[in-house]
């Protein structure tokens, strides 16, 4: 039975009646009425313990009643446990930081007080507001997400019964992306080593410790805050081939990485650290918000250094001023930054014919569709040499049927046979024996007989006997295989 009574001393007289009672699971609670009302706090009581006998009883799910209580709390009170469940998951603080921002900033905007306010409505109107006022679709892409998984979150921990944000859709980043990077080109490359290289001092960096910068970016493809994170540990310079790790903690993925450079490069970084403490940063860089101006300052250096070589013919300077070879935002209005060092590791690589899933292990792109979105482009001409290569088969199978020859009088070398090598098969390696009718057999059994398929009903042929002779077995294995060339 529920009791209701006041606590003893002078600091509780004349206040609220305390209820006492056993809930569902057996255990004691206790809690304040609230009211000074002794018949109040009994009919209180009476209800608590009204609810816990339903509950006991399975006529309330007390599962759906604690979801239903976890509902009603704050959005507030819940954001402070979603950014622990963040920062337990190793997410770096920046982005805890973000998330929890754009949470409270939406909710505000919305009107979301508790958890059971989120509604796909007011979610959908938040986006429409900053499609509005001209937010790009990758940042109403980000705010989305972060809500997104904050009601997946809530959901999870059973704190409401379904996710309210299951039927938003975000909008594709690539329909109105507002920033668009271009590659270093390979011609652009020697313009901006030599003016680096010779150039001032910019942000604390000498033009050598510059220049290693740009080269171990564009070599490894690391990020700015990855190549800001290594010391000299992390070099492995003296192994065949060189490398350098990454630890996870300052990685995107949140994952080591291990990225192979070319052995001039790490004689060069060799040299760079020989001096350097094993903790050391390898690169002494500037605030992150200054990277991509130095980067800008070194690259209208080349840019200007190039025009100057063309001063002695006027329409030659004429018509390279009008270029956008070594600009930082080419005709297209694709820009460059430092980022661009990262991607131009990618073209580079594409452009070079490495297999795209190269190319995806050396840039860790989570799946190859975003490597093939990004770096497809770049190898044109290959589905006409991918044809050609088809037809050197064809030719190839063509001539045999004609001459009655096998693979083996064909000239080394050949694009086909080639093909054939590098695939692996062996159909075309040379001193296979062909698949040739039997001449000790009659011409009406030389013939080659269509392959028949079989009704359902068709009885099973009996396979040859240890009795029958040599060229029985040869007629039942020659009309079930056939050459795949004939």
């Amino acid at each position: 039975m529920a009791s209701v009574f006041k606590r003893r001393g002078k600091a509780n007289r004349g206040g609220a009646y305390q209820i006492s009672w056993v809930d569902h699971t057996g255990k004691r609670r206790t809690k304040s009425s609230r009211t000074t009302d002794k018949a109040a706090a009994e009919r209180i009581a009476a209800k608590f313990e009204a609810d816990a006998a339903l509950r006991r009883e399975n006529v309330v799910d007390p599962t759906l009643d604690a979801i239903s209580q976890e509902a009603q709390r704050s959005i507030k009170s819940h954001l402070a446990d979603f950014e622990a469940r963040l920062r337990a998951a190793s997410r770096t603080e920046k982005h805890v930081v973000n998330t929890a921002r754009i949470i409270r900033t939406l909710s505000v905007w919305a009107g979301f007080g508790v958890a059971a306010d989120i509604s796909a409505d007011g979610v959908n109107r938040y986006a429409c507001h900053m499609k509005d006022k001209g937010r790009a679709a990758r940042t109403i892409q980000s705010h989305l997400t972060a809500i997104k998984g904050f009601t997946k979150w809530l959901t999870e921990q059973h704190k409401l019964s379904r996710d309210p944000l299951a039927s938003v859709r975000k909008p594709n980043p690539n329909v109105d992306r507002r920033r668009e990077r271009r590659m270093l080109l390979p011609e652009e490359w020697p313009w901006l080593e030599a003016a680096t290289l010779h150039g001032p001092e910019r942000d604390g960096m000498d033009g050598t410790e510059r220049m290693l910068l740009y080269r171990t970016a564009i070599e490894s493809g690391l990020r700015s805050n990855e190549l800001r994170s290594l010391t000299r540990g992390n070099l492995f310079l003296r192994e065949d081939p060189p490398y350098i790790t990454c630890k996870a903690g300052s990685t995107k993925n949140r994952k080591d990485a291990y990225q192979y450079i070319q052995r001039e490069l790490a004689a060069d970084l060799r040299t760079h650290v020989t001096a350097k403490a094993p903790k050391a940063p390898v690169f002494s860089m500037p605030h992150p918000t200054d990277v991509a101006r130095m980067l800008r300052q070194d690259l209208a250096a080349a840019r200007t250094a190039w025009l100057r070589e063309a001063r002695r013919d006027p329409d030659e300077y004429v018509t390279r001023e009008q270029g956008d070879f070594l600009a930082a935002t080419n005709y297209d209005g694709e820009v460059f930054d430092f980022h661009a060092l990262r991607h131009t590791c990618g073209a580079w690589l594409a452009m070079s014919g490495a297999h795209p899933k190269v190319i995806q292990s050396v840039m860790r792109h989570s799946s190859i569709t975003l490597t093939m979105d990004a770096y497809g482009h770049l190898a044109p001409g290959e589905e006409a040499d991918a044809v050609d290569r088809m037809r050197d088969l064809m030719v190839l199978a063509d001539a045999l049927q004609a001459t009655g020859t096998d693979d083996s009088t064909v000239e080394p070398g050949t694009g086909a046979q080639r093909q054939a090598q590098r695939a692996g098969r062996g159909t075309l390696r040379r001193g296979a024996t062909g698949c040739r009718p039997d001449t000790g057999r009659p011409v009406e059994e030389q013939r080659r007989k269509p392959i028949r398929v079989a009704d359902l009903d068709d009885g099973l042929r009996q396979d040859a006997t240890e009795d029958e002779s040599g060229a029985a077995r040869t007629r039942t294995w020659n009309q079930r295989i056939m050459s795949p060339l004939l």
